[in-house]
């Protein structure tokens, strides 16, 4: 992941254009000209004297001057040699215009890689093949393929699509949406929409990111860099739900909501919900007031926002009481219907009753068209009220002529307003969805309810044996000591290998059974005669097991045979059946799942997903998705242990991230009461990793249990020190209320009293794909355990420098604590490769400059400012990785 010489794509200084003979040339030269390109543009051209009144040189070599950037439109089979001419000339930075359509996959490949392997002696950033829009209106940059100019403003479209940015560009012109940035990707030889979403993050002219997505080659690396950029300023993406078909769309939900992003539907909502999200911040929940002089437009309003998982907020006594002169006393209290008659002064009165409402988050204010009262009026009362409003104001006026003019003054002053109350309720779901999304990244998850040590020897002893036995599937029996080893709850289960075998442990039993046949040809062992329950005694297994037997001989005669299992029969006792296990998810990596279970759960279709690894918090997001999940929560003879099944969740997770060759797993059904979980069932497909595969299978990094190691300070006492997980986020907050206000001030650089979530879940909440934060903890659970010291190490998006950050307990000042933590830092950043580790101190904190001198950085002023020292230690990069 690099942004490396960006500067030279979205800032040239000077541009040579390399000439393919064709009209391409000619509208890119008159594009830049027209922005007010303020550098040379250079055309390179044997065949022309001159192109657009720009002097056309006959090659590369004879260029005045070095170009910052190249933009190529000759055929893709001269690209490679011309990045070599350029990269000598000083080039650091290419568009390549064409691409290789038409060309055999084989032959593509093997030139794109012949372009990298030119770029990479130079460190030259290659945009492209089939790049048709690369636009920065603040630099009067216009390297692209459009007839009309791109309005300056404050967001960034990436677009894997040429036309898709087209549409963009002409429907911003038309509502004068400005952007600062516009990118079409194209095949993304080089620079993919992760390496410009790095960027973007931190440009202070875009304030919001569009992306039209159709592939994310690289998962890790985009979640990676999605999740950073989600922090600070909003991304949307819109992405076709059924292309590719590999991996399905569920997977791609997932990796949004997991990131942060907000998901859109058509390109008109992609531009539209920049402006919507502007109201995000009134948001605090679901829960939407619709006021309405239309009763029908109301009944259409609630009928989308219970489509889409929204509720009708309840309002208080005292904001019914003062709507009783204005509603009907016989109507429910929300929708707010106002009568056909209503006018600006109703509705006034109205508003103000709903915005001062604490159980409201939204309101919906939806005026039709009546002859007996003026629209646009309506929209003024609605605005006065818009400065001091502390809840979010959605408006629809319907009407293409009589609504028009009211619409026109709500979007001057930023109101979200629509033609139709669907859209307008849409979009009030849209910011919720956004909401909770932002939560996921932000919200510090619960400890632990129970200390699990997962046997992970026991767990790989399993699956080893089935695959040195060229199986790749388990039987139940062995799926079955898998969940065990990972504390999952299950049903004893016996292995039987013949019907006498089977017949011998139901005698030892002596309680009720179920038997199943095991085959590994059999997907469905109700479509085979495959289970039996409720058998009494040796002699009623006996004979089941060989009708069962005779059943796949004549059913399935190919079918193999691998024994039976024996299992005694539960009492349901009101318990649901769930499922939850993993299946791939291509290239994101092994997907987690969670729904509604038992033999219907293929009809019933009630799932969600998510992606490894997990934390209570986002276990119990998981769950939130499903129908059922409220059934489970809130059915008052029928709970279910939720922190159970969110710990089920967790330790599958954490199976994912232990073994390599896990594929699948599917326990179903799983019975949940309110006393626990309980797995009756389980399927384990295995996929070992063969030589020349990547390691490297989850979409995002998990904690790094390797780095995990004991700390000896100088008096004897031993603390662990490991890498930070969100749960340390209480015990963090509680070192810093006990530093002293001096000691908080030499590390914030400012006086605070206190550690806001704010301030701490970016300390606690890290990407272990690019940060680190080691804690040294004393004994305990994460989230229980005290935090006496943390220092942090942030990486440049090129893992070139990397800033460090400490914070060390009054009380353990003295004992060794903070050499120990920035020497296992600077350990770790020379094993990530990471040249340059750099920090900022002030000068009157003698005691952090001695021991960043003692460690071999050297110590700077700062010319602007003397109280202020740099620190710097240079970095020998070894060939040993950190992760």
């Amino acid at each position: 992941m690099t942004i490396r010489n960006f500067e030279y794509l979205f800032h040239p200084k000077s541009i040579a254009l390399i000439c393919g003979g064709g009209e391409a040339e000619a509208i890119i030269s008159r594009n830049l000209m027209s922005s007010g390109f303020q550098g040379p543009i250079m055309p390179v051209d044997a065949k022309r004297w001159a192109l657009e009144g720009a002097i056309a040189y006959r090659d590369v070599a004879s260029l005045p001057l070095p170009p910052s950037l190249a933009i190529i439109t000759r055929p893709l089979r001269e690209v490679p040699a011309l990045i070599t001419q350029l990269g000598e000339r000083g080039a650091r930075a290419a568009v390549l215009i064409n691409e290789a359509r038409g060309m055999p996959a084989s032959e593509r490949a093997a030139l794109h890689q012949a372009i990298l392997d030119a770029a990479r002696p130079y460190l030259l950033r290659v945009l492209g093949p089939g790049s048709q829009a690369l636009n920065v209106p603040g630099h009067k940059l216009n390297v692209s393929l459009n007839r009309q100019a791109l309005l300056p403003g404050d967001v960034a479209l990436i677009s894997e699509s040429g036309t898709i940015a087209q549409t963009a560009l002409d429907i911003g012109n038309h509502y004068g949406f400005g952007f600062s940035h516009l990118v079409h990707l194209g095949d993304s030889l080089d620079i993919d929409v992760a390496d410009i979403l790095d960027y973007l993050a931190g440009d202070y002219r875009t304030r919001a990111i569009l992306l039209y997505l159709e592939h994310i080659p690289d998962a890790r690396k985009f979640m990676s860099a999605a999740r950073r950029v989600a922090r600070t300023k909003p991304v949307i993406v819109l992405k076709p739900r059924g292309y590719p078909a590999e991996p399905d769309d569920a997977v791609y939900a997932t990796a949004f909501r997991r990131a942060g992003l907000l998901r859109v539907e058509d390109s008109d909502e992609l531009l539209q919900m920049v402006e919507v999200l502007k109201a995000a911040k009134r948001v605090n929940s679901d829960r939407l007031v619709i006021l309405s002089n239309s009763a029908s437009m109301s009944r259409l309003a609630t009928d989308t926002l219970q489509r889409f998982g929204g509720r009708l907020a309840q309002l208080s006594e005292g904001t019914q009481r003062g709507l009783e002169r204005q509603v009907e006393s016989s109507v429910a209290p929300n929708p707010v219907d106002l009568g056909d008659r209503a006018d600006a002064r109703a509705y006034g009165q109205a508003l103000d009753l709903l915005l001062a409402d604490p159980g409201v988050d939204g309101v919906l204010v939806i005026k039709t068209p009546n002859a007996l009262s003026e629209t646009s009026a309506v929209a003024d009362a609605l605005i006065e009220r818009l400065a001091n409003s502390p809840r979010c104001i959605i408006a629809s006026f319907p009407g293409p002529r009589t609504g028009a003019e009211a619409r026109r003054k709500l979007v001057q002053r930023q109101v979200p307003t629509y033609e139709t109350a669907d859209a307008a309720v849409q979009a009030f779901m849209r910011i919720v969805q956004y909401k909770r999304n932002q939560a996921l990244l932000m919200e510090t998850p619960p400890s632990l309810p129970e200390e699990f040590t997962p046997d992970v020897a026991a767990a790989r002893a399993v699956i080893n044996a089935a695959l040195a036995a060229g199986r790749r599937q388990l039987n139940t029996h062995e799926a079955m000591q898998l969940l065990a080893a990972y504390g999952i709850p299950v049903l004893e289960t016996y292995l039987a290998h013949s019907p006498g075998e089977a017949a011998t442990l139901a005698a030892q039993i002596d309680r009720p059974l179920a038997l199943k046949i095991i085959s590994p040809d059999v997907v469905s062992r109700e479509e085979v005669g495959g289970i039996v329950g409720h058998l009494r005694g040796a002699e009623a297994v006996r004979q089941a097991a060989v009708a069962m037997l005779m059943q796949l001989r004549s059913t399935a005669p190919a079918a193999r045979f691998n024994g039976f299992i024996l299992q005694p029969m539960v009492p349901r006792d009101g318990a649901y059946e769930m499922t939850l296990g993993v299946r791939a998810g291509e290239h994101f990596g092994p997907v987690i799942y969670f729904g509604h279970g038992g033999t219907e759960a293929e009809i019933i279709n009630d799932l969600a997903y998510g992606l490894p690894p997990l934390n209570m918090h986002l276990a119990r997001e998981i769950m939130a998705q499903t129908r059922i999940y409220q059934r489970l929560r809130y059915t008052l003879l029928r709970r279910a242990d939720l922190k159970a099944l969110a710990l089920t969740l967790v330790k599958v997770a954490q199976m994912v991230i232990d073994l390599d060759a896990l594929a699948e797993l599917s326990i179903n059904p799983l019975r949940a009461g309110p006393h626990g979980v309980l797995a009756l069932d389980a399927r384990v497909r295995l996929a070992p990793l063969l030589p020349g595969m990547p390691v490297q299978r989850l979409a995002i990094r998990p904690y790094p249990k390797d780095l995990e190691e004991s700390l000896h300070l100088s008096d004897g006492r031993e603390l662990l020190l490991r890498p930070v997980l969100p749960e340390d986020e209480p015990p963090l907050r509680d070192l810093v209320a006990r530093a002293s206000s001096e000691d908080l001030r030499l590390r914030f650089f400012q006086p605070i009293r206190e550690l806001s979530h704010e301030m701490a879940a970016p300390l606690t909440q890290i990407d272990y794909h690019r940060e680190m934060a080691l804690v040294a903890v004393g004994p305990g659970l994460p989230g229980q355990a005290e935090v006496y010291g943390i220092v942090n190490l942030s990486a440049d998006p090129n893992n070139e420098r990397a800033e460090y950050s400490i914070l060390i307990d009054r009380a353990f000042m003295r004992l060794g604590l903070g050499n120990l933590l920035m020497r296992r830092i600077i350990h770790y950043a020379r094993a990530r490769g990471i040249q340059e580790v750099y920090g900022e101190v002030l000068t009157e904190n003698r005691r952090m400059l001695q021991l960043d001198q003692a460690l071999g950085f050297t110590v700077h002023g700062d010319a602007e400012d003397p109280g202020l020292k740099h620190v710097v230690l240079k970095l020998h990069a070894t060939e040993q990785s950190a992760g």
